[in-house]
C-alpha cells in the first residue's frame, strides 16, 4: 500500500475509486445517471449553439478581407484564454436579480450554465475553424470566385467540404465544455438534481473528503469524453476512409 505521508492521501484510494466507479456504472446508480445526463445536456447544448455561431464566423474571417481584420482575429484568439471564473462572474452579474437580465430568472439553472459554456468555447471553435478554413480557402479561392458565388455560398461550401477538419474544432469545444467547473459552479450553484454535473460533483466530493467517489466520478467523466469522441469519429467515418 502506497501512502503519501505529507498529505495523508492513501494511494489505495485510487483503486477504491475505480471500484466505486465500476459499481456505480454496473448498478446504474440513479444519481450518477442523473448527473451524467445533465452534463451531456448542458455541454452538448452549448456545443451546438457555439458551433452554430463559431463555424460561420471562423469561415467568414478566412475568406473576407476588411479593415481591422487582423485586430478582430487577434481579439478572437485572445478570447480563447478567457478565465472561466471571470466568465462565470460576468454571467452571474448579468443574470442576477439586479442585473439587466435578472427578470428572466435564469440564474442557477442549466440555461445559465449553457450560456457560460457558449461564451467560453465559441472563441476556441472559431479560432480553430479560421485556421482550417484559411488553408481550404486558398484551394477553393479561384474556383468559387470564377463561379461568381455569394459570401454565403462560399461559407457553406467551405464548411461542407471541410467538415472533417471542423470536427476537431467541435471536439475541442466539447472537451473544454464538459470539463468546465469554475464558471458553471458560479452560475449554476451546484444544486442537487437541478444544476449538479460531473465536474461540480467531483469538486463537492473532494471538498467533503470522499476521494473514492470523486475518483469514481472522474473516471466516468473520462470515459464519457472518450465515448463521445469515438462516436463522432465513427459517425463521420474518418477511420473508414483512412483519414484518422
Amino acid at each position: 500500500m502506497w501512502r503519501n505521508d505529507r498529505d495523508g492521501f492513501d494511494m489505495s484510494e485510487i483503486w477504491a475509486g475505480m471500484v466505486e466507479a465500476f459499481l456505480l456504472i454496473w448498478s446504474l446508480d440513479a444519481d450518477l445517471i442523473d448527473i451524467t445526463l445533465r452534463s451531456l445536456q448542458v455541454s452538448l447544448s452549448a456545443l451546438v449553439i457555439a458551433s452554430a455561431l463559431a463555424l460561420p464566423l471562423g469561415t467568414w474571417l478566412a475568406i473576407r478581407r476588411f479593415r481591422h481584420r487582423r485586430l478582430v482575429i487577434a481579439t478572437m484568439n485572445a478570447l480563447m484564454g478567457l478565465p472561466p471564473v471571470v466568465v462565470g462572474l460576468i454571467v452571474y452579474l448579468l443574470l442576477s436579480r439586479t442585473g439587466p437580465f435578472g427578470v428572466l430568472g435564469l440564474l442557477f439553472t442549466p440555461a445559465a450554465m449553457i450560456i457560460a459554456q457558449v461564451i467560453i468555447i465559441t472563441p476556441l471553435i472559431a479560432s480553430i475553424t479560421h485556421q482550417a478554413m484559411r488553408e481550404l480557402w486558398s484551394d477553393y479561392h479561384d474556383l468559387l470566385i470564377s463561379l461568381n458565388t455569394t459570401h454565403g455560398q462560399r461559407i457553406a461550401t467551405l464548411i461542407w467540404d471541410g467538415r472533417r477538419a471542423l470536427m476537431t474544432a467541435a471536439l475541442a469545444g466539447f472537451g473544454r465544455a464538459i470539463g468546465e467547473v469554475g464558471a458553471i459552479m458560479i452560475v449554476g450553484g451546484n444544486i442537487d438534481h437541478v444544476t449538479r454535473v460531473l465536474t461540480t460533483a467531483i469538486a463537492l466530493e473532494t471538498g467533503k473528503g470522499d476521494f473514492a467517489l470523486a475518483l469514481g466520478l472522474g473516471f466516468v467523466l473520462i470515459a464519457l469524453s472518450l465515448c463521445v469522441n469515438l462516436a463522432i469519429h465513427t459517425l463521420s467515418r474518418t477511420e473508414r476512409e483512412g483519414r484518422w
